[in-house]
């Protein structure tokens, strides 16, 4: 039986994490939204074309992450009991991914994604794993995760796939 991870990480209050459920989806898809809506400027599109984009591109990456991380830790990130983003974790004895960590735009900034990345960071080095996620080239978090100890390990495209170790490589 897997071991849940995300449950267990320790945060300071008044964050804290629950299992997404389906009461979650329309909260889910507006943290997914939020992350997007500035690229979607330059589209041209109005808000409706937007949206529409949005709830698609939603559902394709809702999907994928269920056929592919068949054992992930969907969860959504409380702060007073608000839900406020989303962290969702894969976890194996040697590796923990971090599928996705997003805020809604209102929260971001004030320390709360640190937070989780620490917690996440704390709770691999003590199960002895690697911390991996997939970045945008172009996303600002890129040089955070950098700023955190994470290296890019290869370039996937749109994406690169990064690792966090906490002893140094031989």
């Amino acid at each position: 039986m897997k071991r849940a991870v995300g449950l267990n990480l320790q945060l300071p209050a008044p964050i804290s994490l629950r299992l997404a459920d389906s009461g979650d989806l329309e909260f889910l898809r507006a943290v997914y939204a939020s992350t997007r809506w500035e690229e979607l400027s330059v589209t041209g599109w109005d808000d409706a074309q937007k949206l529409a984009f949005l709830e698609m591109q939603f559902h394709a990456q809702d999907t994928h992450y269920r056929a592919h991380y068949s054992s992930a830790e969907f969860l959504v990130v409380l702060e007073e009991r608000r839900p406020v983003g989303r962290l969702y974790l894969d976890s194996d004895p040697a590796e923990l991914r971090v599928m996705d960590i997003a805020l809604l735009t209102p929260n971001r900034g004030r320390g709360l994604g640190r937070s989780l990345m620490q917690a996440v960071l704390e709770r691999a080095r003590e199960g002895g794993q690697r911390v991996t996620l997939h970045v945008e080239h172009q996303n600002p978090a890129r040089f955070w995760y950098e700023r955190l100890g994470f290296r890019a390990l290869e370039d996937r495209g749109v994406y690169l796939f990064m690792e966090w170790r906490s002893a140094p490589l031989n």
